[in-house]
């Protein structure tokens, strides 16, 4: 993981995408915010990706609580795929069950008030960043760091 690279994480949506970056050294995920899902959003992407010197990418898989894949599933399976070949970057697909639900919680241990807390726009930023800090704890813990 110490090649100095960065590591995206992206919380697909059909709506919004919730967007996290990894530091260079690969272990503390931020949020970077999020963009629409619109037809612009593979080029701001791309542009994202080279801006940041991104090696490879996360994708959150919304399986159902069952571990079923669902239509939105099949949805990210198609934008990994895209992403994947119009990036030339590594992609992975992470279950992100529970991720929205941990970020609305972590959100609302935060303090934040009821109107900012239905900003769903930072709950799917903060989904990102759980899905990126799990990948980045889980590929430490394999390299035995």
């Amino acid at each position: 993981m110490h090649n100095n690279r960065r590591t995206l994480a992206i919380d697909y949506g059909e709506r919004r995408v919730g967007l996290a970056l990894s530091d260079e050294l690969g272990i503390i995920a931020s949020g970077i915010g999020t963009v629409d899902n619109d037809a612009s959003l593979m080029n701001r992407l791309l542009e994202l990706l080279r801006e940041r010197e991104v090696a490879r990418i996360v994708v959150g898989l919304p399986l159902t609580l069952t571990g079923a894949e669902g239509t939105v599933a099949k949805m990210v399976y198609s934008f990994a795929e895209q992403l994947r070949t119009a990036s030339h970057l590594p992609v992975e697909l992470i279950d992100e069950r529970f991720t929205s639900s941990m970020a609305a919680q972590a959100i609302r241990d935060m303090g934040v008030g009821k109107k900012k807390r239905r900003d769903k726009g930072k709950i799917d930023e903060v989904a990102a960043i759980i899905l990126l800090q799990g990948y980045l704890d889980s590929k430490k813990n394999t390299a035995g760091i």
